[in-house]
């Protein structure tokens, strides 16, 4: 088997309040690159690390990590909605493949996705239909949260089994990096919106609207420096992006729940994705990351990263 692995950050945000005209250049001039490079390993199959934004998982049942043998898209923020082109074949072995080696992994005969699934498909392929996908669900942000080396784990047990399959896998992750969207907690939340954390009611149009507009006011709100939420702190990102480049990630263990979250935002921890992903490259061998993009871009609530890496 031949593995690669491409890192993108997502935001709800994007084509809703975009930054300037020379910062979206930049980010357009990256995701270019990260097709070029998807188009010259041809993939077979695509191992798609993201997280949930209480779309498709529920303090019901929230596990720490899912794999889909099938997946449909909500379609929130204007991403594309429908089913997703997962190679249930694949996914099923894959999935034994790493309960074999010891990993509780969680399995959905039909899992929920949202944007965070939604947009790498459709920035990099051109649609969630395009290419055949193995969705792996990493929870960052409905806590209590475990520890990273898990994650390391759960990368390392699927890159093992994936090899087994005698394909081309790209292993993709799509998050973060530092970024403090306004998402609702369980801890303290009124009983209207607890029940809907807890139970997954689906919103009606207009209450999806609503919650929308919220984040986009967020951005707003932020780029007008009027908002309490934590800062882009590129310094973490690119320290984050270091240890990514040197394969360094076991030192990704001593990286507490706690610590994730002050240096990164609320929503940091869906960073969990690009380690999962990395980690899957790196039990294949060896990598070497061949691109690195970064910019924080506030209008998007997010520091804002694309990496390319191979199998040395």
């Amino acid at each position: 088997m031949t593995a690669a692995a491409v890192g993108l950050s997502h935001s709800p945000l994007i084509g809703q309040n975009d930054p300037a005209l020379d910062v979206l250049d930049r980010v357009g001039e990256a995701i270019t690159t990260a097709k070029k490079f998807i188009a010259e390993f041809d993939p077979e199959l695509v191992v798609l690390y993201a997280p949930d934004h209480y779309n498709g998982f529920f303090y019901k049942e929230m596990p720490p990590f899912c794999l889909a043998t099938e997946a449909n898209a909500v379609g929130d923020f204007g991403s594309a909605a429908g089913k997703v082109s997962v190679d249930t074949g694949a996914a099923k072995l894959i999935a034994q493949g790493v309960l074999d080696r010891g990993i509780d992994l969680t399995i959905s005969a039909r899992m929920t996705v949202d944007h965070g699934f939604a947009q790498p498909l459709e920035m990099l392929f051109g649609g969630i239909d395009a290419v055949p996908v193995v969705p792996v669900f990493v929870n960052g942000v409905a806590t209590p949260l475990g520890p990273v080396s898990r994650i390391r784990a759960l990368g390392t047990a699927i890159g093992q089994a994936a090899d087994e399959l005698d394909l081309r896998v790209l292993y993709l992750a799509s998050g973060g990096l530092s970024h403090d969207p306004p998402v609702p907690v369980l801890e303290g939340a009124p009983p209207r919106v607890a029940d809907a954390l807890i139970e997954g009611h689906p919103p009606t149009p207009e209450q999806r609207a609503k919650g929308e507009q919220r984040v986009v006011q967020a951005g707003r709100d932020y780029v007008a420096g009027t908002s309490t939420i934590l800062p882009i702190n590129p310094s973490w990102d690119n320290q984050l992006l270091d240890l990514l480049q040197d394969g360094d990630l076991a030192a990704f263990d001593d990286w507490t729940v706690e610590w994730m979250g002050q240096q990164g935002g609320g929503s940091a921890h869906e960073v969990r994705t690009w380690i999962a992903a990395y980690s899957s490259l790196q039990a294949s061998g060896g990598y070497e990351m061949n691109y690195r993009f970064y910019e924080s871009i506030p209008a998007w609530i997010a520091g804002f990263a694309v990496t390319t890496a191979r199998q040395r």
